[in-house]
């Protein structure tokens, strides 16, 4: 994959791959009321067309699985928008089972994604896999913290269990960027100079890492309030979170990719 259209693709689908896991893997959906899955479900439904579009615009000629990453991507895609619509049509039971099976169409992308990175397989797979932890729990958070704007009566479970996910995907995401090394490689300045100028992309990348590491805490700090503001006051500092924990994954993957430039598979 190559130039922008490839980051994005990647950053994309970490994010909508990490928000679905945690929607679909957790115990929300007997924890929180219906309308909170349509409200993730729309969004997600945009980034994850984003994400196809990114793909079939940053799929370069020399990634050999470029035909079964845009298949998985449009299924995925397809399975998001799929399980979003029966929940408006009230049909929960097909939605869940839609849903579920959409989180290994979202592994399989990042899977295939991986083939197209500059380090090994193995190597990749866990960066994205890191990057998925780290948006999927900030984006997750955020929404939850506005959900209980609706509910009053939802319990802090599943907003604690979101920042404790978030507070262990800081390390991992942190061992990713490490893993990634810190010496220059060739890189797309498309996005931004900045991230190419002296190899600066893994420092910016790990000190928005520890920006969300320190978010994280603070919003566990406040979670033991235990007021309605508490929650208010967290959500706040989600807004933060989503900012640096995305600032991050732009800034490493842009060293993700093997190929930066070339011509897209038509």
């Amino acid at each position: 994959m190559t130039g922008v259209a490839g980051v994005m693709a990647v950053v994309l689908a970490e994010a909508v791959t990490g928000a679905t896991a945690l929607l679909w893997l957790t115990p929300l959906w007997s924890e929180v009321k219906r309308g909170f899955f349509k409200l993730v479900g729309s969004i997600l439904t945009v980034l994850a067309i984003a994400t196809w579009l990114s793909v079939d615009a940053g799929v370069a000629g020399r990634f050999a699985n470029a035909g079964l990453l845009r298949g998985t991507t449009i299924a995925a895609a397809i399975a998001t928008a799929g399980w979003t619509l029966l929940l408006f049509l009230r049909g929960p039971a097909a939605a869940r089972v839609v849903g579920l099976v959409g989180v290994p169409l979202w592994a399989a992308t990042l899977v295939f994604m991986s083939g197209a990175a500059r380090q090994s397989f193995p190597i990749a797979l866990f960066q994205l896999a890191a990057g998925a932890a780290l948006l999927g729990a900030t984006t997750d958070g955020l929404l939850l913290g506005h959900w209980y704007l609706t509910d009053r009566r939802l319990t802090r479970r599943p907003i604690d269990r979101t920042t404790t996910i978030l507070l262990a995907s800081v390390a991992l995401a942190a061992a990713a960027v490490i893993s990634a090394g810190f010496g220059g490689v060739a890189s797309s300045s498309a996005i931004n100079p900045l991230l190419t100028a002296g190899a600066l992309a893994p420092w910016i990348a790990l000190g928005m890492i520890a920006a969300t590491a320190l978010i994280a805490i603070l919003v566990r700090a406040v979670l033991r309030g235990e007021r309605a503001s508490a929650v208010q006051s967290a959500t706040g500092f989600y807004y933060l979170a989503v900012v640096t924990a995305f600032t991050a994954e732009v800034a490493v993957k842009t060293r993700f990719l093997s190929e930066i430039g070339g011509p897209a598979v038509p």
